[in-house]
């Protein structure tokens, strides 16, 4: 899915931050109040994007990396990191992180996880990559409980936006950390309310594959997202 990621995000790589900025006050203010940061970590923020995570978490650790193969959601990045010190963003793959066994306090991805193809990898790289007494945080949409209920909701987000793979149940990413030696630690669970055509739009979601998602999408669309704090043990 590597191609697929790449070309949506390419496209709307323009439209991806400018929600990110729009929203940035919020995610900072929730990632605070959850990830209990002492203010001297190092920290990654993996499938980055255009670092929505990590310029959340910049004024309150030392050091961030942003991770993400995409070069356009890059250099909308790099843009905004001009005004930030401690933010860098480098070219990679989640699934391949290209840092050494260990090198980070704090090792995160927010909304990625249901782009990737083999997510059970990119969770082994956070892990991996995350010192012992480090900590990891994951954030992601959950799928419903219910086997045709997430069936339902997968084929909209795929018809929406061909770079979705799979959104997991809480209870799969449960099984992946706890397969990687992650220790959960806080989990919280929100729900977010989805106006349909601004959902489209940010996907860039146009002529008939648009009208394809609008018979398929949820009425009305309320997603659960799930917050993780797991130690690396």
């Amino acid at each position: 899915m590597h191609d697929a990621a790449q070309e949506r995000f390419g496209k709307t790589a323009e439209r991806v931050a400018a929600l990110q900025d729009a929203r940035a006050a919020e995610l900072e203010a929730k990632v605070v109040r959850f990830a209990e940061l002492d203010g001297d970590e190092r920290v990654l923020d993996s499938a980055a994007g255009a670092g929505a995570l990590a310029f959340a978490l910049a004024p309150h650790v030392r050091e961030v990396v942003a991770v993400d193969l995409v070069p356009e959601l890059l250099e909308q990045g790099r843009q905004r990191a001009a005004r930030v010190e401690n933010v860098e963003f480098v070219e990679g793959d989640a699934t391949k992180l290209p840092f050494e066994r260990a090198s980070f306090d704090l090792s995160a991805t927010l909304r990625s996880l249901h782009h990737i193809a083999r997510p059970e990898l990119a969770v082994a790289e956070l892990a991996r990559v995350t010192r012992r007494g480090g900590r990891v945080l994951v954030v992601d949409q959950l799928a419903p409980v219910d086997p045709l209920a997430a069936f339902e909701l997968n084929a909209f987000e795929r018809t929406r936006d061909p770079s979705h793979t799979r959104t997991l149940a809480d209870v799969d990413l449960r099984h992946l950390f706890e397969a990687n030696g992650l220790v959960l630690t806080r989990v919280k669970y929100e729900t977010e309310s989805r106006e349909l055509d601004p959902y489209l739009d940010v996907a860039g979601c146009e002529g008939e594959q648009r009208e394809r998602a609008e018979l398929l999408a949820p009425s009305p669309y309320v997603a659960e997202l799930g917050w993780y704090l797991l130690d690396r043990r």
